[in-house]
């Protein structure tokens, strides 16, 4: 993602999220038409561009090896996520408390979700009111496909950052949960509060693909219609050409889809759900 200037800085546990797309963790592998599978809208806020899509973008991950500097805890961490947490916490519970974040940031960036969750969930009771604890904490129960977790903690961070990166994995928790007035709720709010360009377009896809599975596949074009097809396009533009093509083709449009297709397959020959695709358009 974009550098968040808000918040200062980038994220240290690296930038996993796919976007709408690479990998998200629900159900099914990795699909990128913004279905419960990879992490797609789960980066950590950070430099670059991602996650969700995700790729690398420039995150710079904690320096392995000893957790502190000096006696010092959390002393990898960026010092913006330091005084974040020194502004939300009481004194006494500062030093356990980045050394909990800086060593769930380790686990995190090595995909160790299960043996980080309880190493964060000691931190938010340390520090409740510091959003990188609850931002990383929802990512994780996101990875881990506790859905109704995952929502709670992604719109604690929303409510105590006052940002709108992650609502792409508030739109997918309840879409795995299959809450879906709140999935057209909370996409309008979406649009009402307003995001960063990937942010948006990771819940575009997500909302779109979402339409799709209900059986509105004209609703779900006019969601993610693509305008111009460049072969230049960010993987997250990619990702709406996708879920387009697969709304074009579910209403018989097989010409805009074949186009799509296309277009898709030479920015990406390898796309994921590219075959499939053209087997949907016949």
């Amino acid at each position: 993602m974009a550098d968040d200037k808000r918040r200062g800085g980038k994220r240290p546990y690296g930038d996993d999220r796919r976007g709408g797309g690479n990998d998200r963790r629900g159900s099914g592998g990795d699909r990128r038409d913004g279905g419960r599978d990879g992490r797609r809208h789960d980066g950590p806020r950070q430099g670059g561009g991602g996650r969700p899509s995700h790729s690398n973008g420039g995150d710079r991950r904690p320096t392995r090896g000893a957790i502190t500097v000096g006696d010092e805890p959390g002393a990898e961490l960026p010092k913006w996520i330091r005084d974040e947490v020194r502004l939300s916490t009481a004194k006494e519970r500062v030093q356990p408390t980045l050394a909990l974040l800086q060593d769930a940031a380790y686990g995190f960036a090595a995909g160790k979700y299960r043996q980080i969750a309880p190493k964060l969930e000691e931190a938010k009771k340390l520090s409740s009111r510091a959003a990188t604890i609850r931002e990383l904490l929802g990512l994780t129960y996101y990875r881990l496909e506790r859905w109704e977790d995952a929502l709670r903690e992604m719109r604690a961070f929303r409510r105590l950052a006052g940002e709108t990166t992650h609502m792409a994995i508030e739109l997918d928790c309840l879409r795995a949960l299959g809450r879906r007035e709140d999935v057209d709720k909370t996409w309008a709010l979406l649009r009402e509060l307003g995001a960063d360009g990937q942010a948006k377009s990771e819940a575009k896809v997500v909302y779109a693909s979402f339409l799709l599975e209900q059986g509105e596949p004209g609703r779900a074009w006019k969601v993610v219609q693509p305008g111009r097809l460049h072969a230049e396009a960010p993987e997250h533009v990619v990702r709406e050409w996708y879920v387009a093509a697969r709304a074009a083709a579910a209403v018989g449009d097989a010409e805009a889809a074949l186009k799509l297709a296309k277009a898709i397959e030479k920015r990406d020959v390898a796309f994921p759900g590219l075959e499939e695709l053209y087997g949907e358009i016949g």
